[in-house]
Formats: C-alpha cells, sequence, structure tokens
C-alpha cells in the first residue's frame, strides 16, 4: 500500500525566527525601564547551529530595534509637535562585519558588589571598569546599572531579578557570545563616550535567545 504524500508549502510550516513576548519578563522590564539594555526573546525553527544561529538572531534583533528607534522618532514628533525628518532614515548595519567571541555565562552575568551609595546616587562597586580599557566594549552589568542618566538608580540585586526572570532554567545551559559594536549605526551613541555592547544568549533549556544591545548617550 502506498504511503499517503501530502504537498504543502514549506513556507507555511516554518516562521524562521520571530520575537516573542514573556509576560512575567515584559513586567518587570516596565517596571525598571533600563535605560541603557534593550531586550530581545526570539525563537526559531530552523534548529541551533551555535555561531550560525547566534549571528542570524543578532540581525533578526537589529532590524527590530532599527524599525523601533524610526517608532520611537514619530512618537517624539506627535509629543513635541515637530517634525525630525533627518530621523527616519533606517540605522545602516551588516552583521557581516562584527567580530564575535564566546564568553562564559558567569562573566557576562557577573554581579559586582555595591559597596557604598552616597545621596547624590554616586556607587562604588568592588569591580572597577573603564571602556575605554576594553575598546569601547562595556559589561552587561555596567550597562544596566550605570546608564548615563540613572546611575545608581538600580542595585545589583535589581540586575539579579531581571535576570532570574530571563534566564529561569538557571544560567547552567547558555550558551554567550559577545560581539563588536562597529558594525551597526544603532551603537554610534554610545561610542561617544558611555561605550556600548552587544551579547547573544541561547538557552538550552528553554530552546530561546536572549539578544542584547546597549548604546546610550547624555
Amino acid at each position: 500500500k502506498m504511503p499517503i504524500i501530502t504537498k504543502y508549502d514549506e513556507k507555511d510550516t516554518k516562521k524562521g525566527i520571530q520575537e516573542i513576548s514573556e509576560k512575567e519578563f515584559d513586567e518587570l522590564i516596565r517596571k525598571y525601564d533600563p535605560e541603557g539594555v534593550e531586550y530581545y526573546i526570539l525563537t526559531s525553527d530552523k534548529g541551533y547551529h551555535r555561531l550560525s544561529s547566534h549571528r542570524e538572531a543578532v540581525d533578526h534583533a537589529m532590524k527590530l530595534a532599527c524599525d523601533r528607534s524610526i517608532e520611537d522618532v514619530k512618537k517624539a514628533e506627535e509629543k513635541l509637535n515637530e517634525s525630525f525628518p533627518e530621523l527616519h532614515k533606517p540605522l545602516q548595519y551588516n552583521i557581516a562585519k562584527a567580530s564575535v567571541r564566546m564568553i562564559d555565562p558567569k562573566t557576562f552575568l557577573y554581579v559586582p558588589k555595591l559597596l557604598s551609595k552616597d545621596r547624590l546616587n554616586n556607587t562604588t562597586y568592588d569591580s572597577a571598569f573603564r571602556n575605554e580599557n576594553n575598546g569601547g566594549l562595556i559589561p552587561y552589568w555596567y550597562a544596566f546599572l550605570e546608564p548615563p542618566h540613572r546611575a545608581g538608580k538600580y542595585d545589583p540585586s535589581d540586575f539579579e531579578a531581571v535576570n532570574r526572570v530571563l534566564f529561569p532554567k538557571g544560567f547552567d545551559h547558555l550558551e554567550v557570545y559577545e560581539w563588536s559594536t562597529d558594525w551597526s549605526e544603532y551603537f554610534d551613541d554610545g561610542h561617544e563616550w558611555w561605550g556600548a555592547g552587544c551579547w547573544s544568549v541561547y538557552d538550552k533549556e528553554m530552546k530561546r535567545f536572549v539578544i542584547l544591545f546597549a548604546s546610550a548617550t547624555d
């Protein structure tokens, strides 16, 4: 007996990389509203192929970030009742220009110890950091805790709370890559002085990517 073969369009069954919404994380991010970091949670039905999958996920997240930047400009125009046509130009990027290295999840998720905080929210940590000594790349903890306009607003416990919700299965199943920031105009603001960061994390238990971009200026 011959098997029944059903013809179908592969495009109808495979959606590729998609951004997904996680209610608990979305609510937490709205609460903290971190100035220095943008998060994108993505899934893919293409299978996991390590670096090539990370590269595709970063590229997809950057497209979302660039689209979002134009939407933010439009919202600002409505609020201010002004027009900024020069800011409607799409940000240019080319992931093929990026360099990348794998980093240990514990290094990526390092939590500094807060030693002191004064009345002006000036903070001192047990881990000193200067972005000029790291080629302009900043660590994730610095991007979250020390943004240009809200430095000292958050404590390391806030940073840990976000990451527990972002990676609910723990940190032992993560594969993390740190990317250079010389491949997209998105990072130009951060290159002025504060620094910039780009990370891709694949959670093998959750089977999803988390892409993080950091870039801000005063």
